[in-house]
């Protein structure tokens, strides 16, 4: 049943700028209706569905005399996107942002998510009309882009990962930008360019990085030891001299050194460069013994030792900055387990959606708003032609 509605008039006249009141004449031309659903608070908790009924038409100017027609607003499809972004819409802003939850928060399928508001909402949506959602809603929140890689290029530790993803049969990566107030997801090549777009040339924060050398352009920057330390275990447990020795050399390092680094961290400032200069210069002398070694992956570690060695021990000067990088290995792992169920996407415009959403999602969540909430106010503004809202302030 209509529990509401809301009748459009303009309210301007747009001939003689007079203003439009009620006295004025309408005529209905059109109108639809909007399945939408309102969520409770504290003291009424719940869901709510709710059918409201919208109608547009003809306000005559009392005068000049000029009828003023107003329809819903409504951006077409264009070559990058194909999907609308409509007012005239039978699924309503909030209950968009429900079908969002439950595709990229919940990692539910098309099918599974008609099943649930079957059952639960008792509404009967397409699979189709549920697909066109959560599209409309990325290409809603996609000028939040911009927005995004200017918060990522203020931080001032930034932790970047990546992994592998499809897009229909070709492979892509699915990169991560984290800190502590923004998070930000895109799909690309696995190259400098993405780097490039995200960070720009002149990235003056410090960034937490695996070993991809990619990475190697920017100096501010720190190595996770953590994916060091599982290389030298994989070493000590070779059957081999060569890799058992370094591995248990550069895993005895590691280890104590990262014990110092934490007792440091109960203390005021110290910069332990000074004090461990030559416990490190004869680790560097093992690590060039067996650089050349003819075992692949013992001389791949020592290489990648001499490589970055001032990257890695980078954080003895500073025992305060982050030894791994587990903020941008969590940030994918829900991700991940979403590649695995839905296989990737299937297009560009799917890679640009869940990358987006994903994004508004997770930084909402740093920030301790409902990125629900926020979401429908972004489809409700978009829908109308309106800017987006700006992104919840950090708390």
């Amino acid at each position: 049943p209509v529990h509401d509605t809301i009748i459009h008039k303009t309210g301007t006249c747009s001939a003689c700028n007079l203003k439009l009141d009620e006295t004025c004449d309408f005529t209905a031309r059109t109108g639809h209706y909007v399945i939408d659903i309102e969520v409770g608070d504290d003291t009424l908790p719940g869901i709510k569905v709710i059918n409201i009924k919208h109608i547009y038409g003809d306000t005559i100017c009392g005068g000049c005399g000029h009828v003023n027609r107003l329809m819903p607003h409504r951006l077409e499809k264009n070559e990058d996107w194909g999907v609308e972004l409509s007012q005239w819409h039978l699924v309503g802003p909030t209950l968009t942002a429900l079908i969002v939850c439950l595709s990229k928060r919940m990692r539910l399928s098309r099918p599974r998510i008609r099943e649930f508001l079957q059952d639960w909402l008792l509404l009967d949506l397409s699979t189709g009309t549920i697909n066109k959602c959560i599209h409309e809603a990325g290409r809603a929140a996609y000028p939040l882009n911009d927005e995004l890689i200017e918060e990522v290029r203020k931080s001032l530790i930034l932790f970047v990962d990546e992994t592998s993803w499809k897009e229909w049969a070709e492979k892509r990566w699915l990169w991560v930008f984290t800190s502590l107030k923004v998070t930000f997801y895109i799909i690309g090549f696995r190259s400098r360019k993405v780097l490039d777009y995200v960070l720009g040339q002149t990235f003056e924060g410090l960034l937490m990085s695996d070993g991809y050398g990619a990475y190697r352009k920017f100096l501010n920057r720190l190595r996770c030891w953590a994916h060091l330390l599982r290389k030298t275990k994989g070493l000590k447990q070779s059957l081999s001299d060569d890799p058992r020795t370094f591995g248990t050399e550069a895993h005895a390092v590691l280890t104590e050194l990262m014990d110092v680094i934490y007792k440091a961290r109960e203390g005021p400032p110290t910069d332990l460069l000074p004090i461990y200069r030559e416990f490190l210069a004869e680790f560097k002398e093992c690590c060039m013994k067996y650089r050349d070694s003819d075992h692949k992956k013992t001389r791949e570690l020592a290489r990648e030792f001499l490589n970055d060695w001032d990257t890695i021990f980078h954080v003895l000067s500073n025992p305060t900055w982050p030894l791994t990088n587990n903020e941008a290995e969590q940030a994918l792992r829900h991700w991940v387990i979403a590649r695995k169920l839905s296989h990737g996407t299937r297009n560009g415009q799917g890679s640009h959606v869940f990358a987006i959403l994903a994004s508004v999602i997770d930084t909402c969540r740093k920030r301790n708003a409902c990125p629900w909430k926020y979401l429908a106010e972004v489809i409700t503004a978009r829908r109308q032609g309106l800017d987006v809202p700006p992104l919840p302030l950090a708390a």
